[in-house]
């Protein structure tokens, strides 16, 4: 049993790309927590898709045992965190188990919009922070500069900065040696009633839901009866443990720790994140503040491409919303497309995380719909709404008006490419409220309609900037504004995928894109095909996709002129006929490219 005064709780925060998991890796590679012959790069980061992109998308949690500088031995748990914005909501649960945080800079970059985001739900937490900068053994690294930057963007003292470089294993010792030295160890009482806080939980198949948990009060052992107090819900625990990064069984856990429970929970539906767990017969008094619930912001529809894999991707489905809290999906079917998905995401990483995961351990191709934001229609009669799909707006005419979600934006950028990105947030009707300077580099700070930011915003931002900007961003409300739902038919038929709403005043701009677009991606038929674009029954653009000609007169030499006439409207005739029950087939391709927009 190791004594409170013992135990360190951190997690490690960063921006995208700044070192987070090489540190987790070099700090459990000199503790020896895994033998040598186990050790890889990214070792925390188990999913494929995460050691493929390079990103880390579940927090983890390792436990370390560390002999410190006058021999005593400590116990540090570690979570690593994401560092994109999609996945903020890990960070937030991870920072309420903890006390402490490393704040890992990148010596050559700075501060980033990232790392401000991540900072200030550390401090929201109360955490105690500890600059590192990472990266020194790289030639372009200028730490005086970044322990500037990190005192004037965030505020806070960066003279003790510790200097690391996570890939040759530099300054790792004295970085271990100061989380015990300068974080706080946690507190609690063992005697007290048992309270513990539900982190995470993942789905295993052999062993149920895994939970992950952190004791504030009382001990936790096997074979006591919990029960969690936001359902009332009763278990009995069937094994407790720690992972050092593999899970290893304990007897008990003590206040102060971080360690799973198994209790033969079905679902992880069953178990809320933020909850708190105690004891069946000895509960304690007040349960802790729990999590803010995560809301999905995109929203977009998945569909199989073979229709009689439709059961095979619920199956999927939920599987994955199993092992992901904040994410969301209900039944829908389209004229279009058959019976498939309408799904709620944080973000667009998350939705190309999810749905890569779908094609990739399920083997189902997908065809993913237009994202979307979830728009708020006030009816006449004083009724309010809730719009997922823009497919299902309501008549116009009972319409009052059509609320839209802002967010606020924060976007870090180097002075010489600032113009355009004010350029870039205009275009996307965004309104300036802050504008101030970090050094060389500008802090822009916008209020933007959602809707414009889920589509290409990201990749655009970072064209414009050659890569230099970072972006934030938070939702701050709902607004009205001058909304109409926009949609597309293809030889008279409206396609329900490619429907969207859209700012009147730009309706027309994007309506004769679309069109264009289209043209470019749906292939010849036999048959002329007219592509348009609608408000209501206003057509507002329209391009018109020529057939396919066989050359009919081919076998008519010399003779009559009227000969070659007649075979001309005999084929003019059947195009005629083949129009009114020509089926057009559009690619999977088009759906994707023609949303896409390009300015």
């Amino acid at each position: 049993m190791t004594p409170l005064s013992h135990i360190r709780n951190f997690s490690i925060v960063a921006h995208i790309d700044h070192g987070k998991s090489t540190l987790a890796d070099r700090l459990i590679q000199m503790t020896d927590t895994v033998a040598e012959r186990d050790m890889k790069d990214q070792l925390l980061d188990s999913m494929d898709i995460e050691r493929e992109r390079g990103i880390t998308i579940k927090a983890n949690t390792v436990r370390i045992d560390y002999t410190a500088d006058d021999g005593q031995q400590y116990v540090l748990n570690l979570i690593d965190t994401p560092g994109h914005v999609d996945f903020s909501y890990e960070v937030s649960r991870s920072m309420r188990a903890v006390e402490g945080s490393l704040l890992v800079v990148d010596s050559t970059q700075g501060v980033e919009a990232q790392t401000l985001a991540n900072v200030y739900q550390a401090i929201e937490a109360d955490h105690e922070l500890i600059p590192v900068l990472n990266k020194i053994d790289l030639p372009a690294s200028d730490l005086d500069r970044v322990a500037e930057q990190i005192e004037e963007v965030i505020g806070i003292d960066a003279s003790g900065a510790i200097p690391v470089s996570a890939k040759t294993g530099e300054g790792i010792r004295e970085t271990l040696q100061a989380i015990v030295d300068h974080l706080p160890a946690p507190t609690g009482d063992r005697d007290a009633p048992l309270k513990a806080m539900l982190v995470d939980s993942k789905y295993d198949p052999y062993l149920g839901v895994v939970v992950l948990v952190r004791i504030m009060d009382g001990v936790m052992k096997k074979g006591d009866k919990i029960r969690m107090m936001q359902t009332g819900a009763t278990y009995g625990v069937d094994r407790i443990g720690v992972f050092r990064p593999a899970m290893t069984v304990v007897d008990e856990l003590g206040p102060g720790e971080i360690g799973f429970i198994t209790a033969s929970i079905k679902q992880v539906r069953d178990t809320r994140v933020g909850d708190t767990i105690t004891h069946e017969k000895k509960q304690c008094e007040t349960p802790l503040p729990g999590f803010k619930p995560s809301i999905p912001v995109v929203f977009c529809g998945l569909f199989p491409v073979d229709s009689s894999e439709f059961e095979s991707l619920r199956d999927a489905i939920e599987k994955l919303a199993l092992n992901d809290a904040s994410f969301s999906y209900e039944m829908e079917n389209s004229a279009a497309l058959g019976f498939g998905f309408r799904c709620g995401f944080l973000g667009l990483l998350h939705l190309e995380v999810i749905r890569d995961r779908i094609e990739r351990e399920y083997d189902i191709e997908l065809i993913t719909t237009a994202p979307s934001v979830v728009y708020h229609v006030y009816m006449k009669d004083g009724s309010m709404e809730e719009l997922h799909n823009p497919a299902d707006m309501p008549d116009l005419t009972l319409v009052d008006h059509v609320e839209e979600p802002r967010i606020k934006a924060t976007i870090l950028v180097p002075d010489e490419f600032l113009g355009d990105v004010l350029k870039l947030c205009q275009d996307r009707r965004g309104i300036q409220q802050d504008l101030t300077y970090a050094g060389s580099r500008a802090m822009v700070v916008y209020d933007l309609p959602l809707n414009e930011v889920v589509f290409d915003f990201y990749d655009r931002l970072k064209s414009v900037t050659k890569g230099y900007a970072s972006f934030d961003y938070e939702i701050i409300g709902y607004r009205a504004d001058n909304l109409v739902k926009m949609q597309l038919l293809v030889n008279d038929e409206p396609v329900d995928a490619l429907s969207m709403m859209v700012h009147r005043d730009r309706a027309e701009m994007r309506g004769r894109a679309m069109c264009e677009k289209l043209k470019g991606l749906i292939p010849r038929h036999m048959f002329k095909i007219p592509i348009q674009a609608a408000i209501g029954g206003k057509v507002i653009a329209r391009e018109t996709l020529s057939a396919m000609r066989k050359d009919v007169t081919a076998k008519c030499y010399g003779g009559d002129a009227t000969r070659k006439k007649k075979l001309l409207e005999k084929q003019k005739a059947g195009k005629k006929k083949m129009r009114q029950f020509g089926k057009v087939d559009i690619p999977q391709e088009a759906f994707i490219s023609a949303l896409k927009m390009d300015e």
